[in-house]
């Protein structure tokens, strides 16, 4: 482990790559709306889902819809936007088409600055859009349209960026085509080729439910750091200890940020077992984002040489920021934030 952290120590000079961290994910535009639970029920939502929808159903939800933020979005997009926002320089591939929200998706990224690798060529396959609903008691509810962005290859990975960033950080939500699943072990082998560290981020229970074999595979071939958080933990090793999935996951890969909710997070290494108080907010508006932004302030202490308990740190401080309004991304600069740390 000192070695994996210490690599990071002296993140500068004439050899430093480009980028901290390259983001590799489903490129989506967010449509986020608050409702009441009765929403829910009229449109047969299972509140805190995250649920795969159609072009038909997506047009039904949106036009439900009183009211809605319009953001560029997708998980892995998030986390580099948060990285951004920390200072760091964070790149991003994804798959948009060249209608409208593909250009606001492109625009949205490159103005808070990450750079955005968009693959070549125009496709019949619309952008991919989330409609998230988010009820009073801050719970999100999402029904995702993948459009274009699930068909991510190979040959739209730009292995010159990857190969160029000290991270790279896969997002879970993508991992369903077997394109997309080449892809993710093509650059994978990229990174590793280059000497750079790979991360993977569970993204929700219900990925890891479709996918936990394929899931497991990888991160014992693969992945050098895994985000998660407790009940995607526990989903992955099919266990209802926590105890016995971090158990589990050491003998798989032995680091891993594990998010606990209110309780902040756990950092796993082969010899420890790191907590990290969560940080406290007057009120939690929308956790949209909660996760993505804590793999930003981790992300970004690695990068800069921390210590991992800064590192849950940084992580808690993003996911506090972004839980205390609507949106999946920070409203203010988390760098402003953190002071010394």
């Amino acid at each position: 482990m000192p070695d994996l952290i210490g690599r990071f120590s002296n993140n500068a000079g004439p050899d430093r790559p480009r980028f901290d961290v390259i983001g590799i994910g489903n490129a989506l535009v967010d449509v986020i709306a608050s409702t009441d639970e009765a929403f829910l029920d009229s449109y047969n939502l299972v509140k805190g889902s995250m649920t795969l929808i159609e072009t038909e159903r997506a047009v039904e939800l949106y036009a439900a819809l009183d009211s809605a933020v319009e953001m560029s979005g997708g998980s892995a997009a998030n986390t580099a936007c948060g990285i951004a926002s920390f200072g760091g320089r964070a790149a991003y591939i994804g798959k948009v088409n060249g209608d409208d929200l593909g250009d606001v998706f492109g625009h949205d990224m490159r103005a808070v600055g990450v750079t955005f690798h968009r693959p070549p060529g125009e496709h019949g396959t619309p952008t991919g859009r989330c409609v998230i609903v988010v009820t009073p008691d801050a719970e999100r509810t999402m029904n995702t349209y993948l459009g274009v962005s699930s068909f991510l290859s190979v040959d739209d990975l730009d292995e010159e960026a990857i190969a160029d960033s000290a991270v790279l950080y896969m997002e879970g939500y993508l991992y369903d085509r077997d394109d997309a699943k080449t892809a993710f072990r093509r650059a994978a082998q990229v990174a590793h080729e280059n000497g750079r560290l790979v991360s993977l981020t569970l993204s929700d229970s219900f990925c890891v439910d479709r996918h936990r074999s394929d899931f497991r595979a990888l991160v014992q071939d693969r992945v050098d750091l895994l985000f998660g958080n407790h009940d995607e933990l526990l989903s992955l090793y099919q266990l209802d200890s926590f105890d016995a999935a971090v158990s589990a996951l050491r003998d798989e890969c032995d680091f891993a940020a594990i998010t606990i909710g209110a309780d902040g997070c756990v950092i796993v290494t082969p010899d420890e077992l790191i907590r990290v108080p969560a940080v406290a907010v007057d009120s939690v508006i929308d956790t949209t984002g909660a996760g993505d932004l804590f793999a930003s302030g981790f992300l970004f202490g690695l990068t800069t040489g921390k210590d991992l308990e800064t590192c849950g740190h940084l992580g808690s401080v993003a996911a506090a920021e972004v839980i205390s309004h609507v949106g999946p991304r920070p409203l203010v600069e988390l760098r402003n934030m953190i002071g010394d740390a």
